[in-house]
């Protein structure tokens, strides 16, 4: 008997990508470390919108796609010939440094996905859905959260033990200084402006410009290399 055809869902079809990625790259570089943490949390919102936990899940998967493509486009080495955003340039540069720690690239990547890329995947899905931010807000929430409680993972597995990891140690201190929550917060804040800006082009253009640079500046201090 044949077997049913398979159908693949956006969600599906940008975790296919991210696993040929993982597959690609070398365990240790800075790219493959943020990509195992984001395959973790799309393979996850994958279960939940299967599980029928999100209300509109049309909406859950349209912002999920939208805002994974960002991710994809901008570390695709297919890309390479074009400039990357200002966010994700501090990763792809320092990616094999030795002297920067799993859990900074894990973390920068984060910074400028979140920061930069969620914002812009919330004004595109309100474009495709034909909605306002308002409306997709419970999936922004219940995404955030699933990312929330991955980052207290992530920090947990790749975060020094107690004996090497020490008050003193400077990653201590530059892990201290960004706050997944309120990157979270400040993306929605940045997705609501830029919506009220849809119709100030210039604007919206200078806004999102100064969004990626403040990011990237972000990611290039949590990129910081770090002695032993």
């Amino acid at each position: 008997m044949a077997q049913p055809e398979q159908v693949l869902t956006p969600v599906d079809r940008v975790v296919s990508r991210m696993r040929a990625l993982d597959a690609a790259l070398p365990e240790r570089d800075g790219v493959a470390v943020f990509n195992r943490v984001y395959l973790a949390v799309t393979e996850e919102v994958d279960r939940h919108i299967d599980a029928g936990r999100f209300a509109d899940p049309r909406a859950a998967i349209t912002l999920d796609e939208l805002f994974a493509r960002r991710y994809l486009d901008a570390v695709d080495p297919v890309s390479e010939d074009r400039s990357p955003p200002a966010c994700w340039r501090p990763l792809l540069q320092f990616r094999r440094h030795p002297g920067v720690r799993p859990l900074q690239f894990a973390l920068a990547g984060i910074n400028a996905h979140i920061g930069h890329d969620l914002a812009l995947a919330v004004v595109d899905s309100c474009r495709t859905l034909g909605c306002e931010p308002v409306q997709l807000e419970d999936e922004f929430d219940q995404v955030g959260e699933m990312l929330v409680a991955l980052e207290e993972r992530i920090r947990e597995e790749l975060m020094p033990g107690p004996d090497v990891l020490q008050i003193a140690d400077p990653l201590t201190h530059l892990l201290g200084a960004w706050s997944l929550e309120r990157a979270r917060d400040a993306a929605w804040t940045a997705a609501r402006a830029l919506w009220a800006l849809r119709d100030l082009p210039d604007v919206a253009e200078e806004f999102t410009v100064r969004l990626d640079t403040a990011v990237g500046f972000a990611g290039r201090i949590l990129l910081t290399p770090l002695p032993d």
